[in-house]
Formats: structure tokens, sequence, C-alpha cells
């Protein structure tokens, strides 16, 4: 099967998986006409002007220092980001499991890559939150120049922000966030709290839960430090416009009352799902991530049987539970579909 006739194809499956778009939120007019907006860096339109405002007036959304937009996920924020914290042999601590980004990035910079562990919760099969107390220790340790935490995990569960940035400010060790999965988070007092205000760099997708196309993500900047000549390292020279002009479109939505009802609405939708789903057990901070199990199967089982039997394909499974990602482009009408499994 080739990419033109995947992208054809008419997907039978209910999908709760990223991006959350699904497919139907058109955030930018028009915007599959791509070619037609396709451009380049030319003074008849000097787009870079354009940009560089569209980043200050996100700056200002997000009471940030800088915030930059990003083409390439936000695997291209975390690398920028420790480029910009940290210098051959440094010391770099990141999360032995986290993404191949935060290691990648450490490569790059030259740095002393040393990993964390964290606990497992048997009962769900997921990794817990990195705890302020061992993270303390291992600073005293390490005495590391960076650390990368990875809140939201995929399944939904936040770490203490406020006293993890404490601590990095206590020692002078730099706080990146990996934020991927936490997008809405500053739109929303419902959800768990963002780490922007705190950590010193906190990276965004935007295609994962806010609607946003793939890759399109943010690289947010706090401290005194700024990511610009890193992320000139390694971002293109022919930059896709059309793609940038989408991330302000996107970020102009969240931020709208339009965008934050959306997002409320969201909220209340999968609430109501929860009440009356008696039958599955829920875990987690984020409750756009939709982490369950059912007594008597595996997670694997039951996503199997999500699969087979009700056209339901899930985002992330282990052998205890499963995972049902949901975002804006979430509708109420794709909900409804998870009320069948209460005959399970």
């Amino acid at each position: 099967m080739s990419l033109i006739s995947i992208l054809k194809h008419k997907n039978r499956k209910t999908l709760f998986t990223t991006p959350s778009h699904d497919k139907n939120l058109i955030i930018m007019h028009k915007f599959y006409q791509w070619y037609k907006n396709d451009i380049s860096e030319v003074d008849a339109f000097n787009p870079q002007e354009a940009l560089k405002q569209a980043e200050n007036k996100a700056a200002k959304i997000y009471n940030t220092k800088s915030t930059h937009f990003l083409t390439n996920g936000s695997s291209s924020g975390i690398i920028a980001s420790v480029l910009t914290c940290c210098n051959n042999g440094d010391k770099l601590l990141i999360w032995d499991k986290s993404h191949c980004s935060h290691k990648n990035a450490g490569k790059l910079a030259g740095a002393n890559i040393i990993e964390y562990s964290l606990n497992l919760n048997s009962d769900w099969g997921v990794y817990e939150q990195l705890q302020p107390e061992y993270l303390k220790v291992l600073i005293q340790k390490h005495q590391p120049k960076a650390v990368i935490i990875t809140s939201p995990s995929y399944e939904g569960l936040a770490a203490d922000i406020l006293s993890i940035s404490a601590i990095c400010k206590q020692y002078n060790v730099k706080l990146i966030a990996d934020e991927a999965h936490g997008a809405l988070y500053p739109f929303s007092d419902e959800l768990p709290q963002s780490a922007i205000p705190y950590a010193d760099f906190t990276v965004q997708s935007l295609h994962k839960t806010a609607g946003g196309i793939n890759p399109t993500a943010l690289l947010h900047c706090n401290c005194e430090l700024s990511p610009v000549e890193a992320l000139k390292m390694i971002i293109t020279t022919s930059p896709s416009y059309p793609m940038l002009a989408t991330i302000e479109a996107n970020i102009n939505y969240l931020n709208s009352q339009k965008g934050r009802q959306a997002i409320k609405q969201l909220i209340l939708n999968i609430k109501n799902v929860k009440s009356k789903l008696k039958n599955l057990e829920f875990y987690g901070d984020d409750i756009t991530k939709i982490l369950i199990k059912k007594d008597g199967l595996s997670g694997y089982e039951l996503s199997d049987i999500l699969f087979n039997k009700y056209n339901i394909e899930d985002e992330r499974t282990n052998e205890k539970s499963t995972m049902l990602l949901t975002g804006l482009g979430t509708t109420k009408e794709k909900l409804n579909h998870l009320y069948k499994l209460r005959d399970i």
C-alpha cells in the first residue's frame, strides 16, 4: 500500500489516538489548499516578520520570555533545550524510559547522560511520576546541569511541578519539562498545572491533544537563556509557512472563548461517559487520557476486545490497562461509542 493510498483510505475504526483533531476539527479554514498557501522567504511576502509577530503574541498568551513554533514535533524542542543548557561534559538527568529525543539530545550536546528510574505501578502497568524528594537526592548526588521530566506521562500522570521547580532553582539546575501531552493545560483549571510558569523550558505537542496537525509543537522559554541559536542548528531554513500558520491559528483558538469552551465541553462529556461505565476502573490525573482496566482481563485482552468487537482503537496498552486518548476534535458523538463498553 502506497502513502497516497493510505491517505485516501477510509478507516472504519473509531480512533482514540493521536492526532486528536480526528480529521474533522478545521481550525484554519481551507487549510487543505496547501499549495495555494505555500510560500518561501522572499521580500514580496516577508513571512519572517509575520512569524516573529506571531511568536511574540504567543509569548504574551503563555506569559513566557519567548515561545517558538516547531514544525518538527516536540523532539526538536527537547533537543534545542538541551543544546541551550548543556555543554560538552555537563551532566544531564533523564528518565531511563523517556522518549528517545531525551537521550538523543544529550548525545548531540556531548552531555554526560545520567538515567534515573521511576516506580512502576503494578496495578496499572504504568510508571508513576518523579517524586520531588527523590529528585533532590539525585541532584545532590550527581550535581547535573539540567534535568528533563516527562509530565504528564503518556497515560496522564502529572508531576508536582511546583515542588520540582523549587528544588531545581535551589540547586541552580535547569528544568526542562516534556509536556508534549499537556498542550491543553494552560487553558483549563480542570486539568493539571502546566509547567510553563515554573520550568526553564517547556515543550508541548499541539497535535497530540490540542487539535493541531502532525507534527506541530511549541517550545516555551522562561529563563535567561535563549534557544534561538540551538533551533537554528536543527531546523530547516525552508520552513513550511502553511504549517506555521496553523500553529498561530491553533494557539488563537485555544486562547479564545470558543476554544476554552470546547475544552470545558470535552471534559464534561468525558465525565458523563465515565459515570456510566461502572464496570470499568479509571486512573490518572488528566481526564483527557482515559486509562481503563477491567477485572479479569489483561490490558492486551481488553484492547483486543475494543478493536475486534467494538471497532475502537486505543492509543496505548500494557499488561494491566489500556489508554484511550482524547482531545480537541473528540466529539460527544465519538465518545458515545464508549457506552458500548458497559457490556464488557
